[in-house]
């Protein structure tokens, strides 16, 4: 480890936490290998991993994020993570914007900051998280008709690209399942060329939707934004919910909308910044 520090920022949504760097002030050289040690709760800051604040590629976006979950992988996308981002920057006063693009490995995202009365302080944004796909041969090759075999047991459920790729799976006993046990088999069923996200999912008496998330390369997560979005979906797919939902993670509720105007899903949900400090290279 180098002498050199460097700033981070500690943020969650709905539990789903990650470091946070703005690399248009420091350098971060190896990312995957410092996610791997930063994101360590007992040895590092602790986090679902680390997500980098960066200059954007193209003219049309404003910033650009790069996300590694806690094994050292580079992420497509994360909706917890984006509305972070948004919350970071506006507070920060990197931009007076209340309408962000936002670059990311799936896509451009558009933010939008809902403020409070002052205008000073971001409640809660809203994610345009584009469209959803059904079908994506480089990260689905349904080789068993949506049924995945692990530690003996049959689960049934519907394959969603929010750029990043979910399995959702309906159960009854959502509070009692081992999503670890489950989770990090389904992860790398054969299935999935690339891994995949695993929604675990129960419809509530109230109609709200109870979520819970083995997210590839991190393991149990508080809180999954693009798998809130892919559960919303799945569950409008299969006739179990409207194309509006509220979904209840470990970490927090997000609202999810799937508008048929333009067949996006929007996404809204809190940010919250939890602490700042600095760390070796």
């Amino acid at each position: 480890m180098s002498d050199k520090k460097i700033h981070f920022t500690k943020m969650h949504g709905a539990g789903n936490d990650y470091i946070y760097v703005n690399t248009l002030l420091y350098d971060v050289n190896d990312p995957n290998s410092a996610s791997i040690r930063w994101s360590d709760r007992h040895k590092g800051i602790g986090g679902d991993g680390l997500v980098l604040i960066c200059r954007p590629t193209t003219d049309a976006a404003d910033y650009r994020m790069r996300i590694f979950n806690a094994d050292g992988s580079e992420a497509m996308m994360c909706g917890n993570a984006s509305r972070c981002i948004g919350k970071y920057l506006y507070e920060r006063g990197l931009t007076d914007k209340t309408e962000i693009k936002l670059e990311t490995l799936s896509g451009i995202k558009t933010l939008m900051l809902h403020l409070d009365s002052e205008g000073k302080t971001v409640e809660s944004v809203t994610v345009d998280m584009l469209e959803p796909l059904t079908e994506n041969h480089r990260q689905y090759a349904d080789l068993s008709g949506g049924i995945l075999l692990a530690e003996g047991r049959r689960f049934e459920g519907t394959f969603v690209c929010m750029g990043n790729p979910h399995f959702v799976t309906f159960l009854n006993d959502i509070d009692t399942i081992d999503i670890a046990r489950y989770g990090a088999v389904m992860e790398r069923d054969s299935n999935f060329p690339e891994r995949c996200n695993i929604e675990f999912a129960q419809i509530l008496s109230d109609g709200a939707i109870r979520t819970r998330v083995w997210e590839r390369g991190s393991g149990i997560t508080m809180a999954c934004g693009t798998g809130a979005c892919a559960t919303a979906v799945a569950a409008a797919l299969t006739g179990r919910a409207s194309h509006r939902s509220e979904i209840r993670m470990d970490g927090g509720t997000l609202q999810i909308e799937w508008r048929s105007a333009d067949n996006h899903v929007y996404m809204t949900g809190p940010a919250e910044i939890v602490f700042d400090g600095e760390i070796g290279e």
